[in-house]
């Protein structure tokens, strides 16, 4: 353990040496506030529509950093030559991999910290209410789902040579996920045999991203979600991360490196 954790802090340490969440965040706050300096509305209707924009935007870079951050780990360190002595020390291509998933997934869960408390403060100054428990939920399934994505560019990056042919694929994988995964059983129910079965099986086999997706709730002050419905979306996306990291790991110790 003490091994992955190490590689997790080397990758920890080159995200935020790197100047895209830098970027990304000062990018958010700042359409942000600009949208918030337009009075086209009243007050309620302005706090929601700011709120809107601003987990929209959060999604949007919490997705940037999580699939370039990812997708430049393993073929860097091949191109660079340097995971070859990192391969001679005591460690193995196993926690090699783990730990590259570790990393980005920390590091991903420090950058929404930050962009979660920035938009509590910005929903502070126009509601004057906490919505803690609402927060804490949303940031932490919004992390538990940034751990497939992670998972899959992860083994998207042993597939694809190039980290930018493996980011453009996982942003459209994530996007076709997001926007029409879960309504392909609606979509089956209207096909015919045998391309029902076929969307049948695309859509129990894809990890359903979309039910990570609170921003309604949190844009209208819905109440809290039942814990344990919380608690099965997080044993939901733990199962997903680690079947992609299990088939990197086997995918990564059957690759030729030369």
């Amino acid at each position: 353990m003490n091994v992955i954790f190490a590689v997790a802090g080397v990758v920890i340490k080159e995200m935020y040496r790197r100047k895209d969440f830098y970027v990304l965040l000062i990018l958010t706050v700042v359409i942000t506030l600009l949208m918030g300096s337009i009075n086209f509305f009243d007050d309620d209707k302005i706090a929601r529509y700011l709120k809107e924009v601003c987990l929209m935007l959060i999604w949007v870079s919490s997705l940037v950093i999580a699939i370039s951050t990812v997708a430049r780990q393993l073929p860097m360190e091949k191109e660079n030559r340097t995971i070859f002595p990192l391969l001679a020390k005591p460690i193995s291509r196993a926690q090699l991999v783990t730990g590259k998933f570790l990393g980005c997934w920390l590091a991903c869960g420090v950058a929404l910290l930050c962009f979660y408390v920035f938009f509590g403060c910005l929903s502070f100054s126009r509601e004057r209410h906490w919505f803690l428990l609402n927060y804490f939920q949303a940031a932490t399934l919004h992390w538990a789902m940034l751990a497939i994505i992670i998972g899959m560019a992860l083994l998207g990056s042993l597939v694809f040579a190039a980290p930018s042919s493996n980011g453009t694929i996982c942003f459209v994988l994530v996007a076709g996920i997001l926007l029409i995964g879960g309504y392909l059983n609606r979509v089956a129910m209207q096909t015919t045999e045998p391309g029902r079965s076929f969307v049948y099986a695309i859509y129990y086999i894809i990890p359903h991203l979309e039910i990570f997706n609170v921003q309604e709730r949190m844009v209208h002050d819905w109440p809290l979600i039942e814990w344990k419905y919380y608690a099965l979306a997080i044993l939901y996306a733990a199962a997903y991360s680690a079947v992609f990291v299990f088939f990197s790991c086997r995918l990564f110790r059957r690759k030729a490196l030369s």
